[in-house]
């Protein structure tokens, strides 16, 4: 007696990750890029569900390791924690920050190491910050495969020569040197271009001038994205810019949950029965 057998419904393909063209032709589309930092991979997990790109920046150095700047962070912790979220994420573009000191020196030095964060990660795109003065090591990255977003307006790896977190371009002065450097990287192949703690104004203006999508931080509603430090709008920030909008207040709900834990334990609370493990019963 022969038994048939139903064969299984096919799988649905896994959803194609999101590419770094596939950002840039969103230029002045209806529907603004979404896009968080993500450190880790639960939290990158659950915002792959809802965002086009998860940065991971530098400014871990300042959300997980409590440094005072970005500056210390190293090219190994990015590709410590770029590894964690590329491989926690099947939809999202993953972009890694390249950290002070490992591009300014030249187009070559920058290609040695961001060639490293895209073969020991899995992103698919960098991150460099400077505007007119990075063109070249852009275009030089771009030409060998390597997708660049760009960074403009407040850099805060260049803290020290700015004097500080300054906001950008509320000076008229300064317009037109902050518009030259979004449109020369983005000319120079940059898919995007971060503008961070720039005037409305002239973020307003720059969007509609420069080539490539810009991605806004502290800049306007009409950039052609938006993107936040996940940890500042999940509330978990006790200092948050201006520019926040915080959807949660984790601090809080956190801090509770820990004084419950702390409360049940001194009580002998916690474990309760249903927590403990029993011993095998005999046959």
């Amino acid at each position: 007696m022969s038994t048939q057998h139903t064969p299984a419904p096919p799988s649905s393909p896994p959803p194609r990750r999101i590419t770094a063209p596939q950002i840039r032709a969103r230029k002045g589309s209806e529907q603004p890029i979404v896009a968080l930092t993500a450190y880790h991979a639960h939290t990158a997990r659950l915002a792959d569900n809802h965002v086009d790109m998860l940065l991971v920046g530098d400014s871990l150095g300042m959300v997980l390791y409590g440094h005072g700047s970005t500056l210390p962070v190293t090219l190994e912790q990015m590709i410590t924690h770029g590894r964690v979220v590329a491989s926690a994420v099947t939809r999202a573009l993953v972009v890694v920050d390249m950290p002070f000191g490992s591009y300014e020196e030249s187009p070559q030095q920058a290609f040695r190491n961001a060639a490293r964060v895209l073969k020991e990660t899995g992103a698919a795109a960098v991150k460099l910050e400077g505007g007119a003065r990075m063109a070249e090591t852009i275009h030089f990255l771009t030409r060998r495969g390597v997708p660049v977003m760009a960074h403009v307006g407040l850099t805060p790896q260049s803290v020290n020569t700015l004097g500080g977190f300054f906001v950008q371009g509320r000076d008229e002065a300064q317009w037109d040197i902050i518009e030259d450097d979004a449109r020369a990287v983005a000319e120079a192949g940059a898919f995007c271009v971060v503008l961070e703690a720039v005037a409305e104004p002239l973020a307003r203006r720059i969007t509609a001038s420069c080539p490539a999508p810009t991605i806004g931080i502290g800049a306007s509603a009409a950039c052609d994205g938006q993107i936040l430090v996940m940890e500042d709008m999940l509330g978990l920030n006790p200092n948050p810019p201006k520019f926040v909008k915080e959807y949660a207040d984790l601090t809080g709900v956190i801090d509770r949950a820990i004084a419950e834990y702390a409360a049940d334990v001194r009580a002998r609370r916690f474990p309760a029965p249903e927590h403990v493990y029993d011993m095998k019963k005999r046959q």
